[in-house]
């Protein structure tokens, strides 16, 4: 099987695309972009927690109530949400009601402020994980020793929902790593992106 799908304009993209006719805009904007905006980078990692068992369609669908709810994912006010907070988000039919993973955006929003005060951004900790690459084959895995190490120091400083699967999806998302098929046309731009980025340190 083909490791891309052809758009409206007759040129490849990655297969996941034909999932959802959304997919495509998704893929073509934002999907393996790098990302250095600590707010961007924790709301990443959020959504991608609330996905586990979940479409990434659900979840995608939901995001601008997402942001809504959980004040843009500005981690410095999310910590500071509380039980009453909780009941709020609970009744909220417009995002995922899973107490454990609302309670742990909650959690690692705390997490996340602590982390800015010792390491300076969330975005300079995320990037000192980026892999070189080990010549695996584009959506050949789930994880990888890189997203395997961020979730266990992301484990170790208190974070939940942060499996290396959930990881390694934040990876793919947030461009450390270009995992587009090789034949798809946004491979090259996601190099070029990736290319005249800024480390963050």
């Amino acid at each position: 099987m083909s490791a891309s799908v052809l758009g409206q304009d007759g040129r490849p993209r990655c297969r996941w695309c034909a999932a959802a006719p959304e997919f495509f805009d998704y893929h073509d904007k934002e999907w393996g972009f790098p990302v250095v905006d600590d707010i961007r980078l924790f709301e990443k990692l959020c959504l991608e927690s609330f996905q586990s068992g979940l479409s990434w369609r659900t979840i995608l669908a939901k995001r601008e109530n997402f942001r809504v709810a959980f004040a843009g994912f500005d981690f410095r006010k999310v910590a500071l949400f509380d039980e009453a907070d909780v009941a709020r988000l609970m009744a909220d039919t417009g995002i995922v009601r899973h107490r454990g993973k609302i309670e742990a955006v909650i959690n690692n929003a705390r997490r996340a402020c602590a982390l800015v005060e010792a390491e300076g951004s969330l975005a300079a900790f995320v990037w000192s994980f980026e892999p070189v690459d080990d010549g695996a084959r584009p959506q050949s895995r789930s994880t990888s020793p890189a997203s395997e190490a961020l979730s266990k120091e992301l484990r170790k400083r208190g974070w939940k929902f942060v499996g290396p699967t959930t990881v390694y999806a934040f990876m793919q998302a947030m461009g450390l790593v270009n995992d587009h098929a090789e034949d798809c046309i946004m491979r090259s731009e996601v190099d070029r992106a990736r290319a005249g980025l800024r480390r963050p340190s």
